[in-house]
């Protein structure tokens, strides 16, 4: 079984390696005679690491046709707020400042954006984290996804940006080493019916139909949530060629195990079959267990070199296609894809899940 699981592994990564290097070569051209107005909503808890630079990136859009930044907060006594005060005064052309939420709704980031008193001007309404930093030329290629009408809304691949530490850099190797591969496999096996929560953008009147933020905030995967509502209308969720960028501020393990154990369940709750045999990605761990409880070298070390060689062009590709430019963690995958067969494993046991200090049922 470990044999079947490891060689099963390695056509994954073949397979993930071809995507990634398909998205690499992807044209980066962002011109589309469809520019429309666009509405980003940004949801902020207290204060994060860079919180400044990566609201201002959205605010400063090589961007005429019109958009509009809603900073959105729980309540003036977050300290955030003199943040979003600081930003408001150095872009009042674009910026906004909402202050309360929703009562009543499960997920406390939908909660956060729903305000009654909040009007969506934009013919596209664009969602994205408080730790995403985005280029100048983000809405221009957010704006030319919406070119086709078929399609309803669109999502971006992210990298990471870690902090100090050997910690925050295996969180951003499960980002660009594990999760992006994997979207990029799903897409090539059949149409995208999720977006990313660094970047969920939705056409006005898509959303609602579908019954506005309102539809989102029930459930914790308000990502999934509303790739599966478009999908569901007939219309496409696209994946954009451009690629933003999250912060990895995890300090100790504990942290990064919490956070991703709540990634793990969340997808586990949204596609349980699929989740469920997502062990097949962790080809490396299942070589290296093969070979040492077998201990059939005429197998064993083909297969293992197959494997690394394998993800090491995972690795590499990634980078590439996700433009990552901090120095390389090589060294550290090893270690990072043995955590991710951890959190899989531990994730099957269990529903309840910590998002910022609270915990929920997924």
């Amino acid at each position: 079984m470990l044999l079947i699981v490891a060689i099963a592994g390695g056509l994954y990564l073949a397979v993930a390696a071809a995507r990634l290097a398909a998205f690499a070569r992807r044209p980066l051209e962002y011109v589309s005679e469809f520019s429309p107005t666009i509405t980003v909503l940004k949801p902020i808890a207290g204060l994060e690491p860079n919180l400044y630079e990566n609201l201002a990136s959205f605010c400063a859009q090589d961007y005429d046709e019109g958009y509009e930044v809603v900073l959105c907060l729980h309540s003036r006594d977050d300290p955030a707020h003199a943040v979003a005060e600081r930003i408001a005064r150095d872009f009042p052309a674009h910026t906004i400042i909402a202050i309360g939420e929703t009562a009543g709704m499960l997920n406390p980031k939908i909660a956060n954006l729903a305000k009654p008193e909040v009007e969506l001007r934009g013919e596209v309404v664009v969602i994205a984290d408080s730790d995403v930093r985005v280029g100048r030329d983000y809405l221009r290629a957010l704006g030319a996804s919406f070119a086709s009408a078929r399609v309803g809304a669109a999502t971006c691949l992210y990298s990471a940006t870690p902090s100090a530490g050997v910690v925050a850099r295996l969180g951003a190797l499960f980002i660009e080493d594990g999760f992006a591969p994997s979207v990029l496999v799903a897409l090539a096996i059949g149409r995208l019916r999720f977006c990313l929560g660094a970047t969920m953008a939705v056409r006005r009147t898509v959303l609602d139909e579908i019954g506005g933020l309102a539809a989102l905030g029930g459930q914790l995967a308000d990502d999934h949530r509303l790739g599966e509502l478009v999908a569901g209308t007939g219309r496409e969720v696209a994946l954009s060629p451009y690629v933003v960028s999250t912060g990895v501020s995890e300090a100790t393990l504990r942290e990064l195990w919490l956070h991703e154990l709540r990634w793990a369940r969340t997808n586990l709750a949204q596609a349980p079959a699929g989740y469920a045999f997502s062990f097949v990605t962790f080809a490396l761990p299942f070589a290296l267990i093969y070979l040492a409880v077998s201990r059939n070298l005429a197998w064993g070390i083909p297969l293992l070199a197959a494997v690394v060689t394998l993800r090491v062009a995972v690795h590499y590709l990634a980078r590439r296609a996700l433009h990552v430019r901090r120095p390389d963690d090589l060294g550290l995958v090893v270690v990072r894809d043995f955590l991710s067969l951890a959190v899989w494993v531990v994730s099957l046991f269990g529903r309840s899940v910590l998002w910022r200090r609270k915990t929920y049922r997924a």
